[in-house]
Formats: C-alpha cells, structure tokens, sequence
C-alpha cells in the first residue's frame, strides 16, 4: 500500500477512534492522524500475528476496522501517557 493510502487510512482511522473515544483532549488534525496511522501499524501487527486476521495492506472495510481498533490502542495509551 502506498504511503498516500497509509495517510488516508490513518486520518481515517484516527477520526473514528476519536469519535469512539470522546473527551476533553485537544489532539490536533496531525496527531490524529500520526496516531492513526500508528494505530493501523499496531492494529495489523496485532491482527495478523495473535489473531491471524491478515494484515492492513488495502483500503477496506475490514482494514479500516483493524486500524480504527489499533488507534483507539494508541490513542488510550498516549492519553494515559499525557494526561
């Protein structure tokens, strides 16, 4: 997948977290989608290797939903971390 896919899966990813996860924390559109995008790393590492999923290489329903999972990972994370 190409990096421009990476980006728009990650912003994609990053925004849906964000709405799962409401609160008070000011994250910007570029840590959004930083998150995102490693949240779709973190999710496809974790899918493919723990739940034999298959991995986030195309933009698709089930990618998307691998990496929304992942970024809401690190979106926890990085909120613990933060605040």
């Amino acid at each position: 997948m190409g990096i421009i896919a990476w980006v728009i899966l990650g912003l994609l990813a990053g925004f849906f977290a964000k709405w799962f996860m409401p609160g008070d924390y000011a994250n910007g559109f570029l840590m959004t989608t930083i998150l995102g995008i490693a949240g779709a790393l973190v999710g496809g590492f974790i899918g493919s290797t723990l739940f034999g999923w298959g991995t986030v290489n195309s933009l698709s329903i089930k990618s998307l939903v691998i990496a929304v999972l992942g970024a809401m990972l690190i979106i926890y994370i990085y909120r613990k971390i933060k605040y």
